[in-house]
């Protein structure tokens, strides 16, 4: 059974699938990777960032966005959350807003 990817919510979908090309391209060959072989790609593709919070890591000459997601029982990554990367830290309103979705996606039954 191959992994399913479901997305927090239709505007992050759109903000995702409107990346720049270069960006685009690159995160869908990672995340047919993903349905492939599962979320845990390693770096430089994927790295934790707390307990059962990844970063999907997508980097082109456009430039580098980062995409949240968590995993769920039944081969389910659910993108959380992404943004497009001004400087070297990730911002913490980035990760928080993350964190957030992430308790409300593990305790909602219908993701």
């Amino acid at each position: 059974m191959e992994w399913r990817i479901k997305y927090y919510n239709a505007k992050l979908e759109d903000e995702i699938l409107n990346l720049p090309e270069g960006l685009l391209a690159r995160y869908l060959r990672l995340t047919d990777l993903m349905v492939e072989f599962g979320s845990n790609l390693g770096l430089p593709h994927t790295k934790p960032i707390e307990k059962g919070l990844f970063e999907l890591r997508v980097k082109s000459k456009e430039g580098i966005a980062r995409v949240f997601f968590c995993t769920k029982v039944g081969k389910k990554i659910i993108m959380l959350h992404s943004f497009i990367k001004k400087s070297q830290k990730t911002p913490k309103k980035e990760i928080n807003i993350a964190k957030t979705r992430k308790s409300e996606v593990l305790n909602d039954e219908s993701f």
